[in-house]
């Protein structure tokens, strides 16, 4: 008996529910995890940017990733990222050579709160398992911008007007991947790829783990 208690508290302890694990997250919060993705999350893959959504922003996936963000547990980010790059590689767009990863930064002071950046945990173990090439800090936040949830379309571009710059001195000859966490009115990656597409640089498209049925997209 004793041994087997000692055994129990040698477990990891599953960041989303706090029952003992030995994965990253325990087995009952990974099937909510995964009961949250999406079907075919290729299917907003069209038009002038195109995007790969994971899975819906809610439930558990929500709880995830807040768990990622503000309880500071970036191997959460790094699982996320892991399922994000093997239904990535599942659906015809895993057949896409030549890209780079570039995740959404934060901005300085937020980054020296957290102690990292939630899309860059994500965009590294996605670039370990596809292979692709990563540019952690290819863009910089220049200015700290207020949280969007709430704000109107107008004013989340207005928010991020001039927010995101590209880091002095790189320049990318390959196709980028632009990752994020969530996507909701695409304001934020439409800046980010705004800004590298005027310095000449051509950009793909746009994973993110969470958002909208990307089939909804189709009807925007």
């Amino acid at each position: 008996m004793g041994k087997n208690l000692f055994s129990l508290f040698l477990k990891s302890v599953c960041p989303l529910c706090g029952r003992p694990g030995e994965e990253v997250v325990c087995r009952d919060c990974t099937r909510q995890l995964q009961g949250c993705a999406w079907p075919a999350p290729a299917q907003g893959w069209r038009g002038k940017l195109p995007v790969f959504i994971w899975g819906e922003y809610g439930g558990a996936l929500k709880r995830a990733i807040a768990v990622l963000k503000y309880d500071l547990r970036p191997e959460v980010g790094d699982l996320l990222g892991q399922w994000l790059a093997r239904d990535w590689l599942k659906s015809p767009l895993g057949k896409q050579r030549g890209l780079t990863v570039v995740p959404i930064p934060l901005h300085a002071d937020k980054l020296k709160a957290r102690g990292f950046n939630q899309a860059e945990a994500i965009a590294r173990s996605f670039a370990q398992i596809t292979g692709y090439q990563l540019q952690g800090q290819g863009l910089v936040r220049v200015r700290a911008t207020a949280a969007l949830f709430g704000l109107s379309l107008g004013e989340r571009e207005q928010n991020l007007k001039d927010a995101l710059q590209i880091r002095p001195a790189w320049r990318c000859q390959q196709r980028i991947l632009l990752v994020d966490d969530i996507y909701t009115t695409g304001t934020t990656v439409g800046e980010a790829a705004q800004v590298l597409r005027s310095a000449g640089m051509a950009v793909a498209g746009v994973a993110a783990i969470a958002g909208p049925n990307p089939a909804s997209l189709l009807l925007r």
